[in-house]
């Protein structure tokens, strides 16, 4: 089992023993995922709870560590020469307590485009590592390997003393997002190098909040950065002709913008595969290269992607709709374009790895004050459904058969992937069969057996088992 594999996270066996029955906790739980929830659905509800407080709030598991056993689990999975390929962005925890640590005001990223919104919550830091089924144009599961808190700087008060007002400065300074992105990427390229990966490239993949001079300009060694810029961003070509005299230039003839690029005829379009959304697309792209930017520096030398928007249709009957082009650069100009834009394509996990871990594993909802545990218990269910998924891959990777088949009104299709919901439900049934001495797997051919007949099969196995996926 992983979490065994997870033992050394803990400074004791009593608190790996209490950090095992809250991960457990936090899988079958129905209700909030609280620790108060996850003690409950270990069964623990009438035992002493401080020791599962005090295993975040006394620093008695380092998450770190238990990042590190994900780690190490896909590169033994990745084949000697698959490139490592990451994405990297930030989310919000939503938060109601006014004295959390790390809470503030900041700006809901699903309000609508017409007007900014705003949210109390806390502020963190992942990057997923890509685990595709195979090489080449394939789907992608992304799994979380670092999970960071990163607060802001608390505003003085406005009579506060000059001191003060400083101090402020230089905390925002240290807590910028970019440059604690950055620091994040340089700890993974050298937990890299200590497991055995020092001579894989390492591929990040980022929106345009990490396209910037913080992240460019300090990038790691063997490491090649694929980020989105803006369509009206400043290009230039490597200058070729010098001055004979005075200082040698550093850039050449100003490039067009990528929506330049994108409407002009001079520049052919490419055809390019790669999956997305389910299946495999053919993708119209431009590139040119080489490229310099100021942002990024001398240094970086890139090729400019300009994708074109890819149509598709809601229903059959439904009129053409489009997408926005998309503007990426990257760092090597030597990178493949198809695992230029594979890479880039599968940077959509991370977004269904947010979207799974809030709602379905109930990450933020702890109801915790602590410094500590503020930080360590969000970080810490990150860890159990990136433990779940590794595990998961791992003994389905051999076999495609599910225990609990899913309801009707799904599509049944051929590589259609396991959702979070499926190994959830499978989770809760082996472990609940066990615990009873019961065995559930024929419950389904019951239910279809006695649906015809007055007498109906108990609803309480489909009410425990299934859950939303």
């Amino acid at each position: 089992m992983l979490i065994n594999q997870c033992s050394d996270a803990f400074n004791s066996q009593s608190a790996w023993k209490t950090g095992r029955d809250l991960a457990f906790g936090a899988l079958t739980c129905m209700g909030r995922h609280t620790v108060t929830g996850m003690l409950t659905a270990s069964g623990q509800q009438f035992m002493d709870w401080s020791p599962a407080y005090r295993l975040f709030s006394h620093q008695r598991v380092d998450t770190s560590k238990m990042f590190d056993v994900v780690r190490g689990g896909v590169l033994q999975e990745l084949e000697p020469q698959q490139m490592i390929i990451v994405h990297m962005d930030d989310t919000l925890l939503k938060k109601t307590g006014r004295h959390i640590p790390g809470t503030a005001w900041r700006r809901d990223p699903l309000g609508p485009p017409f007007q900014t919104n705003f949210i109390w919550g806390q502020r963190f830091l992942q990057i997923s590592v890509a685990l595709p089924d195979h090489q080449g144009c394939s789907q992608s599961r992304a799994i979380p390997i670092d999970f960071h808190h990163c607060p802001t700087a608390k505003k003085p008060r406005q009579k506060a003393d000059e001191q003060d007002w400083k101090n402020y400065k230089e905390q925002q300074r240290k807590l910028k997002l970019s440059k604690q992105g950055r620091e994040r990427l340089k700890e993974l390229r050298n937990a890299l190098d200590k497991q055995g990966a020092s001579e894989k490239q390492l591929i990040v993949s980022v929106d345009g909040s990490y396209t910037n001079e913080e992240v460019l300009k300090h990038l790691p060694e063997r490491v090649t950065l694929i980020g989105r810029i803006r369509k009206d961003t400043k290009l230039y070509t490597i200058p070729e002709n010098q001055p004979g005299l005075g200082r040698k230039r550093v850039y050449g003839d100003r490039l067009p913008t990528p929506e330049q690029v994108r409407q002009s005829d001079q520049y052919p379009w490419q055809q390019v595969k790669a999956w997305a959304a389910g299946k495999e697309h053919t993708f119209n792209v431009k590139v040119i290269k080489p490229a310099l930017w100021r942002s990024a520096g001398q240094n970086h030398t890139l090729q400019l992607v300009v994708i074109r928007p890819l149509g598709y249709r809601l229903t059959k009957s439904s009129k053409m709709m489009y997408r926005d082009p998309a503007y990426l650069i990257c760092t090597d100009n030597d990178l493949g374009m198809e695992k230029l834009l594979q890479a880039y394509l599968w940077r959509w996990e991370i977004e269904v790895n947010f979207r799974e871990e809030k709602t379905l594993l109930g990450c933020g909802q702890a109801q915790v004050r602590n410094p500590e545990s503020a930080e360590r218990v969000p970080a810490f269910i990150s860890a159990i459904y990136a433990l779940l998924h590794l595990a998961a891959y791992k003994s389905l990777k051999s076999s495609n058969q599910l225990l609990l088949p899913r309801p009707k009104w799904y599509q049944n299709k051929e590589g259609k992937r396991h959702t979070t919901g499926d190994l959830i439900n499978n989770l809760k049934a082996q472990a609940w069969a066990k615990a009873n001495g019961l065995n559930f797997s024929g419950f389904v051919n019951h239910e279809l057996k006695t649906q015809s007949q007055r007498n109906t099969a108990n609803p309480c196995n489909s009410a425990m088992f299934y859950m939303r996926n």
